[in-house]
């Protein structure tokens, strides 16, 4: 995806696996409206996104900043911890 220097996506989404080394499983949720129906759904995607300091835990509410690739799947890191689980 062509995006300008220096300009980076940032998505906000749930953690659903802490149990990677240094990695952790973000959920990011949008709402879309079906382009012939109109029916409201909400879409789901996962990315895999790198936590240096191991902090983050299942439930959390994270912003992820797309970065350079840390591995074959992993070209996330974790921008900051928006709200704790409880």
């Amino acid at each position: 995806m062509a995006t300008e220097r220096g300009i980076r996506r940032r998505l906000d989404g749930t953690v659903v696996s802490d149990k990677a080394d240094k990695t952790v499983v973000v959920e990011v949720a949008r709402v879309q409206r079906h382009r012939l129906y109109g029916k409201i759904q909400q879409r789901r995607k996962r990315y895999k996104a790198h936590d240096e300091a191991n902090e983050c835990r299942v439930g959390d509410r994270v912003r992820i900043v797309e970065s350079r690739p840390y591995s074959r799947e992993k070209h996330w890191r974790v921008e900051e911890i928006v709200e704790r689980a409880r």
